[in-house]
């Protein structure tokens, strides 16, 4: 039988799964696709959370403990994730031993009210290093303009980081600025680089999304034959600038002193469009040295009926470029699709966390009232002894 997931890792595409829950980990299901599935990482993000914490009770000794002890819900929160991102690098350890630190890679994501602060970014992003405790953890931060110094400074304290939300070639560019800045300051700062991971997460369906909306308004032919397209081409020519950074004499004197580079992550993956292929955004961007990081329903997809081609990016920027001149042909402001798409993804991650802390405030106010039973908080004290003795 096929395995298509292993084509895939060998073709250069590391898989990560973009989703955690508690049950996934209690469960073993987390474990389970790291080692059936070739599940390399895991990212999050504020819904991930939302949701996870709305649907299961697997939470409810430790928001007792924390209503007991009077926690503010802010505090619940970082409590509640981080236990979980904890749980899930040491299940995920192997894959980071196993790659050399590069892969077994787990990311939290800083509050997303930050984004436009610089300095309370950082602070966040080194309280969130400091909660977590583990060296394969991933701090993200969203690649806004005050995000961009925020993953420097960062990047500079010796601290891992996904830098997510980016959408469009200007800021990606950015970002990889930020980053081989952050490292230089890194070596002189005397931390060693090879321990230093990063990846850049490029989103893609959302462009298609917003892009596709508007071909549909225009109505012409010309501009209907161009829906489904954008996505792929931005993507494909973020990864023709990842090759011209990182075989620049720059970065090959970090290479020296040990540094990874900052891997192309695909987010967004999962195609929104039902006339749209459900794995074409991970069989269209297929290229050495990528992350395609997947909600599980599209690893199971992939599993199933993925095709893996070789390199489906490189020897393409030509056309990817031509995509773009035939949308702003048509009358797409494409630097205006981008700028929206970073402003709705920011606001978007703002409205989960609030729900995230309305859940929670409600948790919290609910476990209080609760006597709950005895064996409970013993239940809940046994695994948070088990996961505090993990690696360290």
């Amino acid at each position: 039988m096929t395995d298509r997931l292993s084509e895939l890792t060998a073709a250069g595409v590391a898989v990560w799964l973009d989703d955690l829950s508690r049950v996934r980990l209690s469960s073993g299901g987390l474990d389970q696709l790291r080692r059936e599935k070739h599940v390399a990482g895991v990212t999050t993000n504020p819904t991930i959370f939302a949701k996870a914490l709305s649907d299961a009770d697997e939470y409810d000794w430790q928001l007792r403990d924390l209503a007991a002890r009077g926690v503010e819900v802010e505090e619940a929160v970082r409590m509640l994730t981080t236990y979980d991102v904890r749980w899930a690098c040491d299940v995920m350890r192997p894959s980071y031993e196993g790659s050399g630190g590069v892969d077994g890679r787990v990311s939290i994501e800083v509050d997303p009210r930050l984004a436009h602060e610089t300095d309370r970014t950082v602070a966040e992003a080194k309280a969130l290093w400091w909660l977590v405790d583990r060296p394969n953890l991933f701090i993200k931060i969203p690649a806004t303009e005050a995000g961009l110094p925020a993953i420097t400074a960062t990047l500079a304290e010796g601290i891992s980081v996904n830098v997510t939300l980016i959408f469009g070639l200007e800021r990606y560019s950015q970002v990889m600025e930020a980053f081989l800045a952050g490292l230089e300051k890194a070596k002189a700062n005397g931390h060693d680089l090879s321990k230093i991971g990063s990846v850049a997460s490029f989103f893609v369906s959302r462009v298609d999304s917003e892009i596709d909306k508007r071909l549909e308004k225009l109505g012409s032919d010309e501009a209907k034959a161009l829906r489904g397209k954008a996505a792929v081409a931005n993507a494909k020519l973020a990864y023709e600038r990842y090759g011209e950074v990182f075989s620049s004499d720059r970065w090959q004197a970090l290479a020296d002193a040990g540094a990874h580079p900052q891997r192309p992550l695909w987010a967004s993956t999962s195609t929104k469009n039902p006339d749209y292929r459900d794995v074409i955004y991970v069989e269209e961007l297929v290229a050495p040295g990528t992350v395609n990081t997947m909600p599980e329903p599209v690893v199971h997809a992939y599993a199933d009926h993925g095709e893996t081609r070789g390199d489906t990016i490189t020897g393409s920027y030509d056309e990817a470029r031509k995509v773009f001149a035939d949308l702003e042909s048509v009358g797409i402001d494409v630097a205006d699709v981008i700028e929206t798409l970073e402003r709705e993804g920011v606001e978007k991650f703002e409205t989960s966390w609030q729900e995230l802390l309305d859940g929670v405030r409600k948790s919290l106010s609910a476990a209080g009232r609760g006597a709950g039973h005895p064996g409970d908080a013993a239940k809940g004290n046994a695994q948070a002894a088990q996961q505090a003795g993990g690696n360290a």
